[in-house]
This record gives structure tokens, sequence and C-alpha cells, in this order.
């Protein structure tokens, strides 16, 4: 590690960035049953069991609200094919609530398995780390005092944005899985809806989003994928140019390819919207 303090000052922020970098694949790695040890995910259960009571309530509600509507009257009510579309809407939504959480699961298993697809295939057991080219190491250290000044506002500057991307990317990515749990803890409120025919669009509705909200994992992957490949070609370094442009350079373009990243991320959820058309 070099003495220098600028040159320490853009370590610094290398590291923060390569940590949270290193720390979303390692988040996105996991399956939310396996997130903090299982610890959240064993809450949300009891908190999804204490819903279930609730769903069932609801379903005896949606149904009567569905057959008031659906049915002008008794006659109606009494032919053989509306009760057994009936029965078998109340049957199905019935089963909704009460394995709603093994439907989720499954979702969730696929899409782990894209995502591990994705990581196999790409190559990567891990993210590449950002490295300080020796050349701006060199030129920093060899500067003056009346030379650094620049450097020292280059540097803080370059740094504090690095800052900002690396904790708004790992941001994104924990509000990803916190929506996951609270998706799972009260499932059994939304899925309770498809025992009515005017309320099951509130139940479909709730499984496309949380299918979407599963499949942002996938995105991001891609995205640190695609970062990764720009990372093990870094930022070409001018070594004709003065220190601080040399360094205002490398880190003007190594932000740009931070903010493609930090984008993917935090759009993910719109991607995989506008693909799954919802």
């Amino acid at each position: 590690m070099s003495e220098n303090w600028i040159v320490q000052n853009m370590y610094r922020a290398l590291q923060i960035w390569n940590g949270k970098l290193t720390e979303l694949w390692e988040i996105l790695s996991l399956p939310p049953q396996e997130f903090r040890d299982g610890a959240v995910w064993r809450v949300m259960l009891d908190v999804n069991g204490a819903m279930q009571a609730v769903g069932y309530a609801l379903l005896v509600l949606f149904f009567l609200t569905g057959v008031l509507k659906t049915c002008g009257s008794v006659a109606e009510l009494k032919r053989p094919e509306h009760a057994v579309k009936l029965f078998v809407r109340f049957a199905a939504a019935k089963a909704a609530v009460t394995y709603g959480m093994e439907i989720m699961v499954s979702l969730m298993d696929i899409v782990q398995g894209m995502i591990s697809g994705i990581m196999r295939s790409a190559g990567f057991g891990a993210v590449q780390d950002v490295m300080l080219p020796q050349e701006i190491v060199t030129a920093v250290e060899g500067c003056g005092f009346l030379e650094s000044v620049p450097l020292w506002a280059v540097t803080l500057i370059g740094g504090l944005l690095v800052w900002v991307l690396s904790f708004t990317m790992i941001l994104n990515v924990y509000g990803r899985f916190f929506r996951v749990y609270l998706y799972t803890a009260v499932a059994p409120v939304p899925l309770s809806a498809f025992a009515g025919e005017p309320t099951r669009a509130v139940g479909i509705s709730f499984l496309k989003s949380f299918a979407a909200v599963c499949l942002e994992g996938a995105v991001t992957v891609l995205g640190c994928v695609i970062f990764s490949v720009f990372a093990a070609t870094p930022p070409a370094v001018d070594s004709t140019l003065a220190p601080a442009a040399m360094v205002w350079s490398y880190f003007g373009e190594l932000i740009f390819n931070m903010l493609i990243l930090v984008g993917t991320v935090r759009m993910s959820d719109r991607v995989v919207r506008e693909m799954m058309g919802l």
C-alpha cells in the first residue's frame, strides 16, 4: 500500500466499491431461505401462518361477494354448471391460500436456478475487483505539493461519487430481498381474492408482481456479469497527461461504467415488467 494520502484515498474508495459488489454477488447467490442464516425467513413463515387465518376469512367474503355479483337469482345458482364452477373456484382459492407458500417457494427456486445458471455460464466465481493502475500510482507519488492540490480535489469528488454509487447499488439489492419477504409474509391475503370472479384479478396481479420481484435478481446478476467484463479490461491510462488529468480521465470512465451497473440494478424492476408486459 502506498504511503501517499491521495493514492490511499483512491484505494479506499475502490475498496468500498469492491466490497459492496462482492456483497451483492454473495446475496444474489443465496436463496431467501438462507439469507442471514434463515432468521428472517423463519419470522416470515410465522407471519404467513398468522395471515392464513385472515386469508380464510377473506376467502369466504370474496366467495360470497362473487356469488352475489355473478348469479342474478337463486334459480341461476341452482344450475349445475354454475354450482360446479363456483365450487371449483372456491376449492382452487382455498388451495392457493393453504399452499401459497409452497407455490412461492417453487417460483423462487426456479429463479434461483436461473441465477445460478447465469453465474455458471458466465464463468465467474465472483465479480472482478476494480484495481488502481500502477501508472496512476506512480504519477501521483511523483507529484509535488502544488500539483497535489488539484489531485486532492479530483480524488475527493471521484471517491465521493464511488461511495454514493456503492451504497445506492447495495440498498437496491437489499430492497429487493425485503420485497420478497414482504410478499411471502402477506401472501394469503391477496391469494384469497381468487375465490371471487370480480376479485380474482387481485390474486393474478399479486403472483405476477411476485414473479417480477424474483426475476429482478436475474437481471441484476446479468448486470454484474457485464460490469465484470468491463472491469477485466480497465479504462486506458494516458501517461502523457498531467497527473490530475490522468486521474480525472480514469475516474470519469470508471464512474461511467459504475453508473451503468447501478442504473441496471435500479431499473431491474422496470426491465422485468417491460419484458413480461406487466
